[in-house]
């Protein structure tokens, strides 16, 4: 719709000027920040209630329940959860023997512990643990209704079989009967079926009760959660996000499962072992320990049976799962064989595998024979040993990428996100080659491996180097090992990924794994991961392996027999043979566990090299005596007599623990030959001890190494020496030994000081890997400082440092797997789990104490008294100087008790005392610190059991001084670091928020809010100077936004309870009152206009609402810095708690919601005054402040002008410059308007609207309606103009739009849009507009250096997948569909509320008429059915309000509100018709009750109807014919109005309706039928007979029409109706002389122009109705008209016409005194009257009967009309044309034209075709008529009658002789006469007249005698011409000539006495012929030259003949002509002419 342009008149433009100039200089009242109606500026944080007192003081009033739960926290808000440590494996697998050392002991208790956790019971509630995502959003949408749209719903839902479609094309049915009354309509129209009719719409009920009605109904079926429909918030700005970390766990990598299944060689003769393990070529490292398979068959094992116990059920298994953190291309799996010693070196052993065949068995029995015998003694005799026999390797890569990655992408491991993964995340840097990315082990498909060439083993290349060479060799193609012949046999293998839980699993340990159903099942092994790289992950279990590699032994200068060399291993705790320890795993199909073991055998070779792996599972409590014993032996393999089996040939040892450290690392050992000596243990063997022998002379001759993988040995020397030093503290086991020093009690405290500040070069994974214990034991020694010698020795300083080294340490090894806000997991799972105060152990807090741990060094065994730990008042710490207890003088225990800490205390002190290195470490991390401090202030609390303790007296002062001045710190931290580093102040800021949220559950909430307000000062004083403001104020939303996503965010505002206004008259009251409201006489309720601004009060009590929207309220500015961003995030934190409270549980009850919604009343003030800058959904020409310009009537006092003048255009009245091509709408008005700020996009604004409507659906009704009573009328309009954006906003689109376009590509083009428009409108220059897109990305700049920022991490691309499924599209379009429909209903509700407001207030009308608006727009958007029902209800309870609105008031709300209603009664969805209707009837039914007609309703109904159907494309006339019916339906049924004329002038409309319908519908039909499709126009304009406006229109319409077609006189013609029309309007309404008196003034134009004088005025009072209110109906309207008209004339070449036009038009300009018109008038009249003189020969037309028969033609059958063409047209064209047209419409062979002119007999035509017979005529006048028909130029105007003549005889043909030549005239009437405003007219009458052969002979002399008269008076004379007729006269060789009529007529006398008068007749017609001829040649004579005297002669001697032979027949007379006549045939035969009988 149009909007009323903008009122300038009321605002004196000097005015503007001052205001704009006032605003261009920035003055103070131009901005909202300082306005002063807010009391404290926005900018400043005002001082928050004290919320424990505002508690304590107010008792609750509301009754228990949810009301109730809003007023404080619930008492369980914190609990103490024990949760059970998960544990891996069915045993815990930990070391039973007692005798635990302290470190051991310190580690098994660890691995045991429950894990203590602080639970904040409601905090799953919190948008930062259940944040609303696009799937929980999804999840709650299930089960929406789906909402039924009419631009959704297909043509099928037709209803009746009336429009079956095909009558359309053809003209069967009854409404193509011919319209020549409207009788055929309403036949039609009373056959339909009507709707369904709303049951009590007739009935008369009071107002309130139709609004209760209305609302009970409205209130139904409606959505809870408004923002459950809108698309969740953006993920990218949840900075609050958390997530619980998960409990720490095993680290594990990608697991492969590896089945062995068989395994057969070509011969079977001996037992075969296998050992698999996996290799990195790259890192040149095992990366697993091995697996020992058996696939022998029991017959073969049988061989081993003199050797073999029974073996244990763990040595069989035969599949194990390998775990591999680094995939890389470069892991093989190598398999190694080996068999039992025998004689003979590995090539011979061989030779039977590779040489024999299994086809060849019985060949070869007698050698398989030989073969297996020798086999079987080996067996028995050398069954212990083993030698190597054959190995392969299996590439993993070609595996995994040839089976074919299922997923690649996916994760399968769920929840382990292994270090892998999140390396993979860092991009390819930090990777050797990039070629590792591609090799993922996870989720390929299983695949079934058959590996058949081994390569035999080769005795001199054994070692791991040798295999890394082979293995880099089998890679190249042309690898060496191809070239070898292998040995062949058939191993099965199969490779799959892990299974997520899998059965029968062990554990490296062989403990069981859960799930294990049945302890006898087979198992498969989990093996050992010795990762590529460092892990770094925490130690969750106790797990303590020793693994011995021997690499080689050089025997090569021993003396004697040492060839079979084997090495046997033991692990010793004393030096006794006895003391082996059965710690060393079996291998396969053996016993569990062994005391020795052996490593294989290299047959005769001095110096072998071994691949053994010996693992060992190392005792709890290693000793200095436990050492690994290495016995060398030499192995006979033939059985000789005398020689022993094996014969020690050497002995080596290994001490496993020095200085208290476990020894690990390789070592080159001497071997002694002879047995050690006693108490060897204790030393090493390189010690060269007295009177022992030594191999080749003490030199190291054996190399091994030892691996430890243990939890208990950190295998760090600083961790060692740390963990050392503690314990020896605990025991107080002085003096110690470390290493050479030995520990006193006087110097232990600074090595302790010194180790404690080596922790930070300890390495970084053991580091990782003990973290927990570093930690505890630093927690520890913080709070329990230690006593030595009597003293308590304070380390708390150098304990934190040490802290937060290692805290840095831990983050910077996994940097890797840092969630976005730089957290570890790591550290977060340890405070959240592992983390408790030392001391205390936590029982659940049921009443009982807590039980408290003894410490080992209390010299009493009592435990220590509670309370003195936990509630003590005082806290003494080590600053304190009043310590007041002389060190040493009580006894230890009690000073122990003094010294004890509160961890937290300690900590904020050391923080804010801590030096700048280490606060640089600590800010770093500042997070943990934060955290760990509030989970120890928890347990605080919770142990103690003080939560029944006030919070004020929960901490002491002192503490709580130290937080202040923390908070103050980092705060300053993060204001100064936010320019240099920007990534470490988001974190810190974010940390410092979570610090403070978190504190809200725990201490004094009005202290919280201090430091809060605190922390804005600080802030607020940096903006001023900040060269980047936008970045402080990003990380102040922030900081607003963690703060608001407390789980108890609303209890913390206080709701509930009213606003207490301020004690002083503040400026916020004086203020307000000083306007005084619209609406109520007294001064506004301060209170509720409190509630609903960010005032005082208000940001007093709701304190964080109040931050969060005043954060928003001033990124919203127009001033505002980096608006972009800055909108975008607040909108969005608002929209998230919106979201938040949408889906909690806890304010499901409405009364509660309407609590919530208090909080952010303001939000309506904010989006009003934001309007101008909020995208303009409602895109059209019409101004953002549509009803706000409306209502501002004189209110200037609100200095509001700008919000009512288009800024443009107040800038163009001040001289300011104008934005070039500004687009109209306020946010972009030129630059300089400083109120224009920065528009929001497309997508903000649609978010803040969501939120607003949030606001307006649950707040209490009966609050806004106070609201709505105080605000000025401007404020008003403004509303109302947010409300109409909201529809704009959520208007449905349509499910075709979203099969279009994707939601996430249209936001963001809409929001390109919105950028775009910003840069050519020049309201950004293009540098900013760089500077902001950089700014937008990251607002702080380059975003290359923000590593975790989400938004530009690679995964998120996923979520841009444009191609959307079906039923994603379905519901998406389910969504969008209820989300419109419930915004529109909630509109709906706010617009009730505010029309109750405005009922008694004397501004209703404008109100009123702003409210109606709005109703109409969303009346006219695509709306479901749903909200129609509804809307149209509120509609009609409008209208019956205040019908004055429509009917008094302008007629555009009248006019749009039909048009609206129309349209909906043309819809397809049948409940949408019934309202409609329903509407519409009532609408007449009011019109007519006020005034006992409703002509504005029926005029508007009919000027909508023709724009409707002339607009709509697919505009079904169908149901809008239903609706007819309906509403006819009603008017009968209505039983008040009976006896009124109104169902009759219902029905008269109805009718009328229905008809323009029928023929507009037709209309579209005719697009090609020039001639129908004015017909039809001219219908249509004759059917708006009743509404000038819109018969007008249809006028100047066909008037273009015809002008587009040629037809200039047609044109005019319309023209001249037109201005007639006009000239009846202005007659009525005042009567002056020059203006023409009505119609009849034109008609010497037109005769037709009476027609339009057709409107009496009982329809018509024009004065009342403001009808005619086109700008035509006016003097210069009607002017412009005539002109109009004069211009057709004059090119259709009419210029006597003109003439006539100007002489109505000449009066008026005279009138008016408009000289220079008159002159360009008379000027044109000049021209005209030239033209008609010196244009002879101008061409009018030519006039045509056409006739058409058959069915097929529908309306047109049977009837006949003149067709005027272009002058000069032949018959065959029109033919043609005709033809041609209606053959295309109705196909081949159907049209037939009827040659002849005869009369058509119709029965004798096909039924099937369709004719056309046509004829040319000519234009007919009676003899009076020719007398004033003087010019060309009067015979070709106004013509009305037609003739034409058919010659015929008797006997059927159509000439004959003369005395049988008859003639038939046939004349024909026109309904109108030509030129008319259309080229056909109908025609009305015929008459036919038959013309005997005589008086056809009449006639042809009557004709010859004129054309002789014509041609001899012609002036200037024509020979030729002349000469011509004269020949044709006299000619003697005239066939039929005069001659031979006279002969054949006039030679005898009739005896018919009826025909004398004939014959006497055609005598004197004769003696005139001749009379002509003769002045004939006496002119010719006068005018020819010499040349032609004898052509002359010639003609004179035949003009003598003929005289001479008519002589004698003209000289007869009749007898009868000579007796009197009686006076009746006189008269009968007076008819000299056929003059027609009048008409």
């Amino acid at each position: 719709p149009q909007w009323p342009p903008l009122c300038l008149c009321r605002t004196v433009a000097a005015e503007v000027r001052k205001q704009v100039s006032r605003e261009r200089s920035g003055s103070p009242s131009s901005s909202r920040r300082c306005s002063s109606s807010l009391g404290v500026p926005l900018t400043e944080v005002v001082e928050p209630l004290d919320f424990e007192d505002v508690l304590l003081s107010r008792p609750p009033d509301a009754e228990p329940g949810p009301l109730r739960d809003l007023v404080e926290f619930p008492a369980d808000d914190l609990e103490l959860l024990l949760q059970p440590r998960e544990c891996r494996t069915t045993e815990p697998g930990i070391p039973k023997d007692e005798k635990l050392d302290a470190q051991v002991r310190a580690a098994v208790e660890m691995y045991i512990e429950d894990w203590v956790i602080v639970h904040r019971r409601y905090q799953y509630l919190s948008a930062a643990y259940s944040p609303v995502t696009t799937e929980t959003q999804r999840e709650r949408q299930k089960g929406l209704p789906r909402q039924v749209f009419e631009q959704d719903a297909s043509g099928d839902e037709r209803s009746g079989p009336e429009d079956s479609n095909d009558s359309r094309r053809g003209s069967g049915s009854p409404e193509d009967t011919p319209r020549s009354s409207g009788a055929s309509s309403i036949f039609d129209l009373r056959n339909l079926t009507a709707d369904s009719l709303l049951p009590s719409l007739l009935e008369r009920a009071a107002p309130e009760d139709v609004d209760r009605r209305n609302e009970s109904l409205r209130r139904q079926h409606r959505p809870p959660a408004l923002l459950t429909l809108y698309p969740a918030p953006d993920e990218d700005e949840a900075v609050e996000r958390c997530s619980r970390p998960e409990p720490p766990r095993e680290h594990f990598g990608q697991r492969i499962l590896v089945k062995c299944l068989s395994l057969k060689f070509e011969i079977e003769i001996e037992p075969i072992f296998g050992i698999l393990a996996l290799y990195d070529v790259r890192e040149k490292k095992k990366i697993s320990e091995n697996f020992y398979f058996d696939l022998n068959s029991d017959s073969i094992k049988g061989l081993l049976r003199a050797h073999g116990t029974h073996p244990a059920i763990s040595t069989l298994a035969r599949s194990a799962i390998f775990s591999v953190t680094y995939p890389s291309p470069d892991i093989f799996l190598v398999i190694k064989l080996e068999k039992v010693l025998q004689q003979g070196d590995i090539s011979e052993c061989c030779e039977p595998y590779m040489v024999m065949k299994e086809v060849d068995t019985a060949k070869n029995k007698e050698k398989l024979e030989k073969l297996r015998l020798a086999a079987e003694q080996f067996c028995t005799r050398l069954g212990r040993y083993r030698m190597p026999f054959a190995w392969t390797a299996v590439h993993l890569a070609n595996i995994v990428s040839s089976a074919g990655q299922l997923d690649r992408d996916s994760d399968s491991e769920g929840e382990r996100r292994p270090a892998w993964t999140d390396r993979r995340r860092r991009g390819p840097q930090d990777r050797a080659s990039s070629g590792d990315d591609a090799c993922s082990f996870s989720g390929f498909r299983p695949a079934t491996l058959t590996v058949t060439n081994f390569f035999k083993q080769e005795a001199e290349r054994l070692s791991d180097e040798d295999l890394f060479k082979f293995l880099a060799d089998m890679r190249r193609p042309s690898s060496l090992l191809r070239r070898l012949r292998p040995v062949t046999a058939q191993l099965k293998i199969d490779i799959s990924p892990a299974p997520e839980n899998p059965h029968f699993c062990l554990s490296p340990e062989l403990l069981h794994i859960k799930p294990y159903p049945d302890p006898r099942g087979r198992p498969t092994k989990e093996i050992l991961e010795f990762p590529a790289r460092e892990v770094y992950a925490p130690h969750t279990s106790y797990r303590n392996l020793l693994y011995v590699y021997p690499h080689s032994l050089n025997f090569s200068s021993r003396q004697g027999s040492v060839r079979n060399l084997a090495v046997r291993v033991q692990y010793m705790t004393g030096e006794d043979p006895s003391q082996a320890l059965p710690v060393i795993f079996g291998k396969s199909s053996c016993s569990e566990f062994t005391r020795e073991a052996f490593t294989p055998v290299v047959y005769h070779n001095k110096s072998p090299e071994f691949y053994e792996e010996f693992k060992l599972h190392l005792p709890a409590c290693v000793t200095e005596n436990h050492h690994l014993l290495f016995t060398f032996y030499h192995v006979s393999c033939q059985p000789r007599p005398g020689t022993a089996l094996e014969t020690p040939v050497g002995f080596t040892w290994i001490p496993l623990l020095q200085h208290g450290r476990l020894r690990t690392g390789p070592f080159c050992l001497p071997v002694s030959v002879d047995q050690p000596p006693p108490s060897y243990s204790v030393l090493t063997p390189d010690v060269a001890l007295p009177g022992m022998r030594w191999v080749d002379g003490h030199k190291g001759v054996f190399s091994v190494e030892l691996t430890a993988v243990s939890s208990v040995h950190p295998q760090d020397p600083h961790l060692d020496k740390f963990f050392t030093l503690v314990h020896v503290l605990e025991e107080g086991a002085f003096p110690f030994r470390l290493k050479d020093a030995v520990l006193s009690e006087g110097n232990v405290e600074q090595e302790l000081r010194a180790s404690l500040a080596a922790l930070r070069l300890a390495s970084p994974e053991p580091l990782v890997a003990f973290s927990h214990h570093v930690l505890d034991k630093l927690v520890r020694l913080v709070v329990r400082p230690p006593i030595i010698s009597g003293q308590i020795v304070n380390l708390g300083r150098g304990a934190f440092e040490a802290m937060a080294h290692v805290v840095s340490l831990v983050h910077r090894s996994l940097e890797a797997a840092q969630d976005a806000r730089g957290h570890c997991p790591q550290l977060a799972a340890y405070i959240h789990y592992a983390f408790r105060l030392p001391g205390t152990e936590p029982s659940l807090p049921d009443g009982a104490p807590p039980v408290t741990v003894q410490a080992a060094t209390l010299a009493r065994g009592s435990g220590r008294p509670i309370s003195l730990y936990l509630a003590r008042s005082k806290s003494i710490s080590s600053s304190n100087p009043d310590l007041a207890v002389a060190p040493g003088s009580v006894d230890d225990e009690v000073s122990r008790i003094l010294a004890s800490k509160l961890l937290h205390e300690e900590l904020a002190l050391q923080w804010v005392v801590s030096s700048s290195a280490v606060r640089e470490a600590i800010l770093q991390h500042a997070w943990f610190f934060f955290q760990l401090m509030v989970k120890s202030m928890a347990l605080h609390l919770l142990l103690g059991q003080r939560l029944d303790t006030p919070r004020k007296l929960r901490f002491p002062g002192r503490f709580l001084d130290d937080i202040t001045a923390l908070v103050g710190s980092v705060g300053l931290e993060v204001i100064t670091r936010v320019h240099k580093d920007v990534e470490l102040a988001e974190r810190l800021n974010a940390s410092l928020a979570f610090f403070l949220s978190d504190l809200l559950s725990l201490v004094d909430r009005g202290f919280v809010f201090s430091l809060v307000r605190a922390h804005y000062k600080q802030v607020a004083t940096r903006l001023q100077s900040s060269p980047n403001p936008a970045a402080l104020l990003t990380l102040r939303m922030e900081f607003t936004r963690i703060l608001c996503s407390h789980e108890h965010y609303v209890t913390l505002n206080l709701p509930c309870c009213p606003l207490s206004p301020p004690a002083s008259p503040s400026p916020s009251v004086s203020s307000t009152t000083s306007q005084s409201s619209t609406f109520s006489s007294q001064a506004p309720d301060p209170k509720v206009t409190s509630m609903f601004e960010l005032s005082g009060p208000f940001r007093q009590q709701h304190f964080l609402a109040g931050l969060l929207l005043t954060e928003l309220a001033l990124a919203l500015e127009p001033e505002a810095e980096g608006a972009f961003l800055l909108h975008k995030k607040a909108i969005s934190a608002v929209h998230s708690l919106l979201c938040g409270h949408d889906t909690d549980p806890r304010y499901a009850e409405a009364t509660v919601k309407a609590c919530v919604a208090e909080l952010y009343l303001p939000l309506l003030s904010i989006a009003r005054d934001t309007l101008p800058r909020l995208h303009d959904f409602a895109e059209g020409p019409g101004q953002r402040s549509r009803l706000a310009s409306m209502l501002d009537s004189d209110t200037e006092g609100e200095g509001d002008i700008v919000g009512t003048i288009n800024p443009s255009v107040a800038m163009a009245i001040a001289g300011g410059p104008l934005a070039p091509g500004s687009r109209a709408s306020i946010s972009q008005g030129p630059p300089t308007a400083s109120r224009a700020g920065c528009a929001l996009s497309a997508e903000s604004s649609r978010t803040l609207l969501a939120c607003v409507l949030w606001v307006l659906k649950n707040a209490e009704p009966a609050l806004l309606q106070r609201w709505a009573t105080d605000l000025t009328l401007p404020q008003l309009g403004r509303l109302l103009d947010l409300l109409y954006l909201c529809l704009a906003a959520f208007e449905y689109k349509g499910k075709k739009a979203f099969e279009r376009i994707n939601s996430l590509t249209f936001k963001k083009s809409l929001d390109m849009k919105a950028r775009l428009e910003e840069a050519i409108l020049g309201t950004i220059g293009a540098r900013q507009e760089m500077v902001r897109r950089s700014r937008e990305r990251s607002p702080f700049g380059n975003p290359e250096n923000v590593r975790w920022r989400k938004s530009v991490t690679h995964w998120k691309q996923t979520s841009d997948r444009v191609d959307k499924t079906k039923d994603e599209m379905e519901h998406e379009a389910l969504v969008e569909g209820n989300l419109a429909t419930e915004a529109s209903l909630v509109v709906l509700d706010t617009l009730e509320i505010i029309v109750q407001t405005v009922m008694l207030s004397e501004a209703r009308e404008s109100v009123l008429g702003a409210v109606l608006k709005v109703v109409l727009y969303s009346l006219g958007s695509a709306q479901s059915a749903l909200f129609l029902q509804h809307g149209l209800a509120t509609q009609r309870a409008l209208v019956s309000k205040f019908p004055e609105l429509l009917f008094e008031e302008d007629t555009e709300l009248c006019a749009d509100l039909c048009l609206r209603l129309l349209r909906h009664c043309g819809s397809r969805i049948s409940t949408i018709r019934t309202h409609a209707s329903a509407s519409l009837y009532l609408l007449m039914r009011q019109n007519f009750e006020i005034g006992h007609n409703f002509a504005r309703v029926k005029m508007q109904v009919t000027m909508s109807l023709s724009s409707l159907v002339g607009t709509t494309q697919n505009f079904s006339e169908e149901h809008l014919r239903r609706s007819l019916k309906t509403i006819l339906t009603y008017a009968e049924e209505d039983v008040g109005l009976r006896d009124s004329t109104f169902a009759e002038q219902v029905q008269d409309l109805m009718f009328n309706l229905h008809m323009i319908l029928t023929d507009t519908v037709k209309m579209k039909e005719h697009q090609e039928d020039p001639e129908m499709l004015i017909d039809l126009m001219y219908r249509i304009a004759r059917g708006y007979q009743g509404s000038p406006d819109l018969r007008l229109t249809w006028l100047q319409n066909m008037a273009g029409k015809h002008a587009e077609l040629g037809n200039h006189a047609e044109a005019a013609q319309c023209m001249v109706h037109a201005a007639a029309l006009v000239a009846e309007y202005l007659a009525l309404l005042e009567d002056h002389r020059h203006l023409p008196v009505g119609c009849v003034s034109f008609q010497n134009i037109s005769s037709n122009v009476l027609e339009e004088s057709a409107i009496s005025d009982d329809i018509l009072s024009p004065d009342e109705e403001g009808f005619c209110s086109g700008k035509h109906f006016t003097e210069l309207g009607l002017v412009g008209l005539l002109e109009q008209a004069a211009g057709y004339f004059t090119m259709g070449g009419l210029y006597e016409a003109v003439n006539e036009v100007y002489k109505n038009l000449i009066p008026i300009l005279e009138a008016h005194r408009d000289y220079k018109k008159l002159a360009a008038v008379h000027g044109k009249l000049q021209e005209a009257f030239t033209k008609i003189m010196h244009q002879l020969q101008r061409v009018f037309g030519t006039y045509f009967r056409v006739g058409f028969y058959g069915a097929r033609f529908g309306d047109l059958d049977e009837q006949e009309f003149v067709y005027k063409e272009p002058s000069i047209t032949k018959l065959a064209e029109i033919s043609h044309r005709l033809e041609e047209f209606y053959t295309e419409r109705f196909g081949d062979d159907v049209v037939e034209i009827i040659k002849d002119s005869n009369p058509v007999d119709k029965s004798k035509l096909d039924a099937q075709k369709a004719y056309i017979q046509i004829t040319y005529v000519e234009p007919y006048f009676d003899t009076y008529e020719l007398k004033d028909r003087v010019t060309y130029f009067d015979r070709n105007y106004g013509l009305r009658t037609f003739l034409f003549c058919t010659p015929f005889t008797p006997d059927g043909r159509a000439h004959g002789e003369l005395p049988e030549q008859h003639k038939r005239k046939t004349l024909l009437s026109t309904d109108h006469a030509f030129p008319y405003i259309k080229t056909r007219i109908r025609v009305c009458h015929r008459e036919e007249t038959v013309l005997t052969p005589v008086e056809v002979a009449i006639e042809d002399m009557q004709k010859k005698t004129r054309e002789l008269a014509f041609a001899t008076e012609q002036d200037p004379p024509d020979a030729k011409m002349l000469q011509m007729v004269l020949q044709g006269s006299v000619g003697p060789t005239v066939n039929q000539g005069p001659l031979e009529v006279a002969q054949v007529f006039l030679a005898e006398i009739p005896e018919d006495p009826k025909l004398f008068r004939h014959h006497n007749k055609l005598r004197l017609c004769f003696k005139d012929f001749c009379k002509k001829c003769e002045d004939a040649l006496r002119k010719n004579k006068a005018l020819i030259g010499p040349d032609q005297k004898e052509y002359h002669r010639e003609l004179e001697r035949n003009y003598c003949r003929l005289r001479e032979a008519l002589q004698p027949l003209l000289t007869q007379r009749l007898p009868q002509l000579l007796a009197p006549t009686p006076p009746g045939l006189r008269n009968s035969l007076n008819r000299a002419s056929f003059r027609k009988a009048d008409l």
